[in-house]
C-alpha cells in the first residue's frame, strides 16, 4: 500500500465510528469526509470509504477480547440457556449484563 499503512481493527472501528458521529451531527457525506481526512491525516478517498461504511451500517463495535471467568455451574448453565432462548451468543448476553451492571454503579455490592 503506497504511502500508508492499513488500519488495525480497533483503529478502523474508531474511524468508522468518528464518521458515524459526523453524519449523526448532520454533516453531509462530502463534508464529513473532508473533516475526517483532516483529523486522521488520511486521504479524502479513504475518508469517503469510512463515511460510506458508517452510512451503511452505523457504528462499528469494538473488537472483542477473550476474558475467562470462573462461575458456579448453575449460573453458567443459566447464562447458556438464556443465550440459547434469546437467540444470542453467550458473549452478547454477558456483555450486556456487565454493561448494565457497570452503568448502574456498584455502590451497594459488597466486595468478596
Amino acid at each position: 500500500m503506497p504511502g500508508g499503512r492499513r488500519a488495525g481493527s480497533a483503529e478502523h472501528a474508531a474511524r468508522v465510528n468518528a464518521a458515524a458521529e459526523l453524519l449523526d451531527a448532520g454533516a453531509a457525506a462530502a463534508e464529513a469526509a473532508r473533516v475526517l481526512a483532516g483529523r486522521l491525516g488520511c486521504s479524502e478517498r479513504q475518508a469517503r470509504r469510512y463515511v460510506g461504511q458508517a452510512a451503511e451500517g452505523g457504528p462499528v463495535p469494538e473488537p472483542g477480547t477473550v476474558f475467562t471467568v470462573r462461575l458456579p455451574a448453575r449460573l453458567a448453565a443459566a447464562v447458556r440457556e438464556h443465550a440459547r432462548a434469546s437467540g444470542r451468543t453467550i458473549s452478547a448476553v454477558v456483555a450486556q449484563a456487565l454493561e448494565e451492571f457497570l452503568a448502574a454503579g456498584h455502590k451497594n455490592h459488597p466486595r468478596r
